[in-house]
């Protein structure tokens, strides 16, 4: 099946079987290694992307979903200055170690962003329930992302 879609703002296509994780197309076919396997069951955030906006686990992705949909992936948003913002606050607030987990953790947290520019710790710690992170616990990625909404607004600008 020959499938369509928006990669990082760019018009792809691939043929593939229908059924194929999308994990699977983004590292293999598009080697694209910000998208990480952790448990393939969807419960470990390491593989979320955007999908038409949205933070989702690509390993529950079958590829035919994705004709004619945007997927970004951290390749494609760390140009952009919500991603510079984000990864100065998280390295501010200590909240990268060994890094397996930070690109599910900023896709999630851009997913948030762009619902909600004005999250609480409460929201932000509820729209990160679903990503694990094994090594700096929980606190200072919440900090991180409190960090970059304070920094945006003491600029006047919106995250």
């Amino acid at each position: 099946m020959r499938i369509e879609f928006t990669l990082n703002s760019e018009s792809v296509s691939i043929d593939t079987e229908p059924q194929r994780r999308l994990l699977d197309i983004l590292r293999e076919d598009f080697r694209l290694i910000s998208v990480k396997e952790g448990c393939g069951e969807g419960e470990c955030g390491a593989c979320i992307i955007l999908l038409d906006g949205k933070a989702v686990n690509s390993c529950l992705i079958p590829a035919g979903r994705i004709k004619g949909s945007e997927v970004i992936t951290l390749e494609g948003y760390r140009e952009t200055e919500r991603f510079r913002i984000l990864m100065e606050s998280f390295e501010d607030a200590g909240a990268v170690q060994c890094g397996f987990c930070t690109p599910g953790i900023i896709m999630t947290v851009e997913s948030l962003l762009r619902e909600n520019s004005n999250p609480t710790e409460e929201e932000i710690k509820k729209a990160l329930s679903g990503n694990l992170c094994r090594c700096t616990g929980y606190s200072m990625i919440v900090d991180g992302v409190v960090r970059a909404v304070k920094k945006v607004k003491n600029d006047g600008k919106s995250i």
